[in-house]
């Protein structure tokens, strides 16, 4: 009974609601546990988004296969494969968890997936090179990101089946700023072991990595969830691209994808911070202090973008995009009419503060909007048509860094900027959900 108290107590602080039994948009038995829920939820949260700090396709990997003299040519898939392989087949695996009263384990088995890749990474460095050690590497990224793709649908309906509404936000706020706290220390540990000198730290870093994962696999399995619906679910890839009809039929629906399109804005334009800051002969140290930027920066806004996406996520969604534009504007005028201020140690990893704070509200305002949406199996396929169809969207804006031959970084941003006018001002148009 004590036990339960606390639980209650500790749940009603984080989520900051007087009863502990308000629900809204969740069925009865999930009402009578959700305090035990929450707190499970968010550790398994916090313990996937470390996962991912340690497995960084922008930084780890890279370092990885250069350690293993892979071919730089391989090493140019590694963020392409791990963004738009997760997101590309959901519409097959929506279909396939629709068939599920219980859809927990599909995430535990993801979880699981993931970290066995993770391990068998660490085999090939250990094993192989070059050209081979890249394929590899490659191959097992593949598997990785379609277990990612289970685990990002799965997520989004259990947490829409076991949390109420204007709760979720503030949960997913809370895993982000606990991540924050993991990518902070992964910086530091970046910068110590180059440091020193020692090339074992990747895969050291990996080896934790996997191990996390394994954790947030036992985690996520104890959450308490009661069956749901499974009319309508069938198998076959074509009844899966049938719910691409929803965006013609779903007005909402496709306005919501369409904004999200837009806002991708937030991440394509961050590795161009990073090249800005390497022309100005930054050195790694520097570059391990962007990463520490960017944890400072979950830790600090995440929890406030996590309650303010439960009050309103358009608005969420509204003020993160503009916050990205005003951003890139900025470095956009001074690289272009004082560029001498580009040197100035503290002006990029300023700007890159608050792109990743901007980038946060983007996140979470997106995710809690697409979960408060529907309901039901209606909310699995809305998850896997907008990450489907966002897949496609990631390699085609993406494609706009091979403008690089034609345009500066800085008019690169400026690109990136323009198109976050556009989803703020498509997200002010929002219905509120």
């Amino acid at each position: 009974m004590k036990d339960k108290l606390t639980k209650e107590a500790i749940y009603e602080r984080l989520a900051n609601v007087e009863d502990a039994r308000a629900c809204k948009a969740i069925d009865e038995n999930a009402c009578k546990v959700v305090p035990g829920n929450y707190l499970t939820l968010l550790l398994a949260q916090i313990l996937s988004k470390f996962a991912d700090a340690l497995l960084n396709p922008k930084v780890t990997l890279p370092w990885l296969m250069q350690s293993l003299q892979v071919p730089s040519a391989l090493i140019a898939w590694l963020v392409p494969i791990r963004e738009s392989g997760s997101l590309l087949p959901q519409l097959a695996i929506a279909d396939f968890i629709r068939t599920l009263a219980v859809r927990k384990w599909v995430w535990v088995l993801g979880a699981i997936v993931q970290s066995l890749c993770i391990f068998a990474m660490v085999a090939v460095g250990l094993t192989l090179q070059g050209t081979t050690a890249g394929l590899a590497i490659i191959a097992l990224l593949v598997v990785f990101s379609l277990a990612r793709g289970f685990n990002s649908v799965a997520a989004k309906d259990v947490l829409g089946k076991v949390i109420p509404k204007q709760q979720r936000g503030s949960l997913s706020g809370f895993a982000a700023s606990a991540a924050g706290l993991a990518t902070i220390t992964f910086g530091l540990g970046l910068w110590f072991y180059q440091q020193q000198g020692d090339k074992s730290a990747v895969l050291i870093a990996l080896t934790c990595g996997a191990l996390v994962w394994l954790m947030a696999a036992l985690t996520y399995g104890r959450i308490r969830e009661y069956s749901g619906a499974t009319e309508g679910g069938r198998n076959g890839l074509r009844h899966a691209l049938g719910k691409l009809s929803l965006l013609k039929t779903d007005k909402q629906f496709a306005h919501f994808v369409l904004t999200r399109a837009l806002l991708l804005c937030s991440a394509l334009s961050a590795p161009f911070y990073i090249v800005l800051a390497s022309e100005q002969q930054f050195d790694f140290s520097l570059l391990a202090l962007f990463m520490g930027i960017s944890g400072v920066a979950s830790l600090i806004s995440a929890p406030i973008w996590g309650r303010l996406s439960d009050l309103s996520s358009k608005h969420v969604l509204v003020l993160g995009a503009t916050l990205v534009s005003i951003n890139g504007f900025a470095v956009y005028l001074v690289a272009t009419y004082s560029p001498g201020l580009l040197s100035h140690i503290a002006f990029l990893p300023a700007m890159y503060l608050v792109l990743t704070i901007a980038h946060q509200g983007v996140r979470l305002g997106r995710k809690t909007y697409v979960v408060d949406m529907a309901e039901g199996n209606k909310r699995t396929d809305y998850v896997a048509v907008s990450n489907t169809v966002i897949g496609v969207c990631l390699l085609a804006f993406g494609s706009l860094g091979l403008l690089s031959h034609w345009l500066n970084n800085a008019e690169l941003i400026l690109i990136y900027s323009i198109l976050g006018i556009a989803g703020a001002i498509s997200a002010l148009m929002l219905p509120r959900v």
